[in-house]
């Protein structure tokens, strides 16, 4: 198995990030610095990084509904709340796959598995996330059609969705949008160029894997077969 993956299932980090481990020289395989990417790894060696010996323990997959109120990350300097304050301890050697900003809800998948959060996260893949939005504002014809051919959010950062009105009243408007990229903050950012605020936004879906059983700020296992067509539905998208 080549080290980058090798050190990516164990949870430690990203492939991408183990590459930069390799290549800055803070990696060891019995004990000798290893700088050369692709290098492959036996069954009975081991691996360190910064000294710290790397594990392939068993990969667990689970699936979390964030209330509002908390950021995804384990720690923040401003001290603000975290998804980790309210997921139990036993599940805190989980990683988030991807964020969802403060004040959104929703599905966040937690997993030791950093080949696959790579690449469920790596813009190259384009894996789809659905999301529930309300937005107030006048919703015209034109601003639709934006939404569909993309919005310049940042410099040179162009931002698309799909997307299908499910209700629409005098004020507001709710919307189910599917984003085939991972732009940060990117629905509240296209909806606040088209001059529209966003209410309430809740991802529904993340691949193939939903809400389905979870009442907010419960975690849940994701079932093995949901794992293997998961995987399967990356397969097909590389």
């Amino acid at each position: 198995m080549r080290i980058n993956k090798y050190i990516a299932q164990s949870g430690f980090c990203s492939r991408r990030k183990a590459d930069d481990y390799v290549v800055s020289g803070r990696v060891k395989v019995n004990g000798k610095v290893v700088t050369m990417l692709g290098f492959e790894i036996r069954t009975k060696d081991k691996v360190t990084i910064d000294d710290k010996l790397i594990k392939n323990d068993k990969l667990e997959y689970f699936k979390f509904y964030k209330p509002a109120g908390y950021i995804t990350t384990k720690e923040d300097e401003n001290g603000r709340k975290t998804i980790y304050d309210i997921i139990p301890k036993e599940y805190h050697h989980l990683n988030p796959v991807g964020r969802l900003d403060k004040d959104s809800t929703g599905l966040i998948i937690l997993t030791n598995d950093g080949n696959l959060a790579y690449e469920l996260t790596h813009p190259s893949i384009k894996v789809s996330k659905v999301y529930y939005v309300r937005v107030e504002g006048d919703i015209t014809d034109s601003k639709l059609k934006k939404l569909t051919e993309g919005i310049e959010i940042e410099k040179d950062k162009i931002a698309y969705c799909e997307w299908e009105i499910l209700e629409k009243d005098k004020n507001t408007t709710f919307f189910e949008i599917t984003l085939n990229q991972g732009l940060n903050r990117q629905i509240r950012k296209m909806f606040d160029y088209l001059g529209c605020s966003v209410i309430s936004l809740k991802r529904i879906r993340h691949a193939n894997i939903d809400l389905t059983g979870l009442k907010k700020g419960q975690i849940k296992p994701i079932k093995p077969k949901q794992i293997k067509e998961l995987k399967q539905y990356l397969e097909k998208l590389r």
